[in-house]
């Protein structure tokens, strides 16, 4: 006979975070439950190491629980999948236990926050008493959320991030930013030299066996994307995500900043791993599912700035602060002040389909190439491969930022929808008018070839846009300038931009569209 709990908390895949104060007090009248569910396999195409990580990673915890005298219940696919959604197993288990309280962490994707309360005031649910909580896992709570970010409102990254640092007090002197400024982004943006490449770290893999996930996944026919890993590299557990995060500090933080947007496919082959590495931390998946909690990952990073590396610039641990503190936190809050409507924003009706080489990386464009090849062999890229290659090149081809979204949420192992569809749908496509940021982040090939090496080798030209050789991205660059120029043009920061423009012939103009007409004619071509 099944054993009976009075109360049963639900721990959903991405809230894994150990000191949650949940697991302060052993209670045997409580259980814990974490499960693979097909719901959650499914809703959209994963990568297969996305997935793999999740299941490896929800296991080690439902363990680590376990091994702390908590009462715990770890479901896999074979265990859930009789059950079509995450409220029929939640009903069979309040039942099967006859728990008469349910309790859970609020989710951070709208979908499933909304799920949850519409199970809770169900039916099925009137004899049973129920709690939500807080994650415990954010620097602001959801709360305070509300009462920072207001719905359709264009708040500015910069100013939230000044506020944050002030109230927590981090890289403060006194009332002002240490040293003296709040941001040194104007000095992290330099391109990796030849003599640079020496530098960058032989990145910390782990090897994590997840042969019989596989197999799982594999025999309940989920749909996946990307290369398989019987062998895992990301961490899946707290220890290897600490290790992972002191690995930076020693390794990575020393030259951050300065290389946080550069580029290289210049490492070769028997590198390759350095080469999408560089000097970045990988932590965010173990942030995204809170292995790892942001105030431990930025204190350990200034400790070590303050007391370890005494040569090492502010410049670098600051790009790191802003991504953490401030970017993270940002775009969290806009998600929640905008959903669900935000989930819908197509602000420059965009509708062409995602070209099929986004799926294999078969494009002779090197620099798409080489970042989509990299996300589907390791579900990684750093931002800027995302914001100024992937989605640079969905933005001035006008695809339609569903399919956009679709794609990014599958590919990425840290791919959450509350970080990933404002970075996409705002940051990188701007269907959202300009609620995350001030312009869109449009790109010509010149900002290709002045962040990475990735020209040099492409079978395109990049300093030529009508040519049929010339680098698609110059001649779609204009067009999307030309043809949003009402609702650009009066932004100060795009003055220089319709100045150059202007001033091209209207037979230079002309014929910069017609090639770019071509390209998008061809695009499955490119």
């Amino acid at each position: 006979m099944p054993k009976k709990y009075s109360r049963l908390r639900l721990i959903l895949g991405d809230q894994l975070n150990p000191s949650h104060s949940w697991y302060r007090q052993k209670d045997d009248n409580t259980l814990y439950v974490i499960a693979e569910l097909h719901q959650e396999a499914s809703y959209v195409c994963h990568h297969v190491q996305k997935l793999c990580a999740f299941f490896a990673a929800m296991e080690q915890f439902a363990d680590t629980l376990r091994s702390a005298g908590h009462q715990m219940l770890h479901l896999s696919l074979d265990d859930t999948a009789a059950f079509s959604n995450l409220p029929e197993l939640l009903t069979h288990l309040l039942e099967k236990h006859l728990a008469t309280q349910f309790q859970y962490q609020l989710p951070d994707e709208y979908r499933l926050r909304e799920q949850l309360a519409e199970f809770c005031q169900s039916a099925a649910m009137k004899a049973v008493g129920t709690m939500v909580c807080d994650t415990e896992h954010f620097y602001l709570s959801d709360a305070e959320l509300h009462r920072t970010f207001s719905r359709g409102k264009r708040h500015r990254m910069e100013a939230f991030y000044r506020k944050m640092r002030v109230r927590f007090h981090i890289l403060m002197d006194g009332e002002e930013p240490e040293g003296g400024r709040w941001n040194y982004d104007a000095q992290n943006r330099n391109k990796l030299k030849a003599d640079d490449l020496t530098l960058v770290p032989e990145p910390l893999l782990f090897a994590n066996d997840v042969r019989d996930i596989l197999a799982r996944i594999k025999r309940h026919g989920i749909h996946t994307i990307g290369k398989e890993a019987p062998h895992l590299i990301w961490p899946v557990n707290t220890q290897q995500a600490s290790e992972l995060l002191d690995y930076f500090c020693h390794h990575g933080i020393e030259h951050f900043g300065r290389f946080q947007d550069a580029m290289t496919g210049k490492l070769g082959p028997t590198d390759i791993k350095k080469q999408w590495g560089l000097f970045h931390s990988r932590l965010s998946f173990a942030l995204n599912s809170k292995m790892l909690r942001p105030q431990q990952v930025v204190n350990t990073v200034i400790e070590h700035y303050r007391t370890k590396s005494p040569e090492m610039s502010l410049a670098q641990v600051e790009g790191f602060v802003r991504q953490v503190l401030g970017w993270r936190e940002f775009i969290r809050g806009i998600y929640w002040a905008n959903m669900p409507e935000y989930g819908s924003c197509n602000g420059l009706a965009a509708t062409r389909p995602l070209p099929s080489w986004f799926w294999t990386g078969e494009t002779r464009m090197h620099c798409l190439r080489q970042a989509i090849t990299q996300s589907l062999e390791v579900a990684y890229a750093h931002h800027i491969q995302r914001l100024m290659i992937t989605g640079n090149f969905c933005l001035l081809a006008g695809i339609d930022p569903d399919q956009v979204d679709s794609w990014y949420l599958g590919i990425y192992i840290d791919a959450i929808e509350w970080v990933e569809l404002p970075n996409t749908r705002g940051m990188s496509q701007f269907a959202d008018n300009g609620i995350v940021g001030s312009k869109a982040y449009a790109a010509s090939g010149n900002y290709v070839k002045k962040m990475s090496d990735y020209c040099s080798d492409c079978h395109y030209r990049v300093a030529e846009a009508t040519t049929p050789d010339a680098c698609p991205l110059n001649a779609l660059y204009w067009r999307f300038m030309h043809d949003n120029q009402v609702a650009f043009a009066p932004n100060p920061r795009n003055k220089m931009v319709y100045a150059v423009w202007n001033k091209k012939s209207e037979d230079q103009r002309q014929a910069i569209l017609e090639q770019a007409a071509t390209f998008l004619a061809d695009i499955e071509r490119l």
